[in-house]
């Protein structure tokens, strides 16, 4: 069974000599938030998890895999699991994306492509943003992309591409849909 996310935060944390107090606000956030995170009652989002990777002077995929492969991975369907459950900056549990990852244990890489199943959040108040970017390609359903002040409504097949420094949401367009997107996320290392 493989290592939870707040897990390997902890592990990484504590390897590192930190005080919850420290990590806390290098990320900026409070003691209780990274303390629910550790102990996986909330999820942190792609940002926090990216700020986090930076303080650790590591990946953003060494928090989300396991063991980690120099050579080609490959992503099966049917091994496809939930890596996060990415909930907004509070410590509220409202959950509105599922990330699978598709390049699962790879050692080294640039890019961390992934497939996210995207329901309604109806509170775009905390917006994203990180270093990097981001490719967006939408695979099933309708997605909104609220990024800066514009807001960008995406059908299957379309796509979007942007600076992951600028504040960014996703969402689907009504509380009755779902969506499913291919993401590509650079972050310069």
């Amino acid at each position: 069974m493989s290592e939870s996310v707040g897990n390997k935060i902890k592990n990484l944390r504590e390897a590192a000599n930190l005080s919850l107090e420290a990590m806390a606000n290098s990320i900026g956030i409070n003691t209780t938030q990274l303390s629910l995170i550790e102990s996986n009652e909330v999820s942190p989002t792609i940002s926090m998890l990216m700020k986090i990777s930076r303080v650790f002077g590591t990946r953003l995929g060494t928090i989300l895999d396991g063991t980690e492969e120099s050579g080609p991975v490959v992503s099966t369907q049917s091994q496809m699991q939930p890596t996060i459950s990415n909930s907004n900056d509070s410590t509220e549990l409202r959950e509105h994306m599922d990330f699978y990852s598709l390049a699962k244990n790879k050692s080294d890489r640039n890019m961390d492509p992934l497939i996210i199943d995207v329901e309604y959040l109806e509170n775009l108040d905390n917006m994203s943003n990180h270093e990097g970017e981001e490719f967006i390609y939408v695979l099933d359903g309708e997605v909104k992309v609220t990024y800066g002040t514009d807001t960008y409504t995406l059908k299957k097949g379309d796509s979007i591409y942007y600076d992951s420094i600028v504040p960014h949401i996703i969402t689907t367009s009504s509380a009755s849909q779902k969506a499913k997107v291919l993401a590509v996320i650079y972050t310069p290392f």
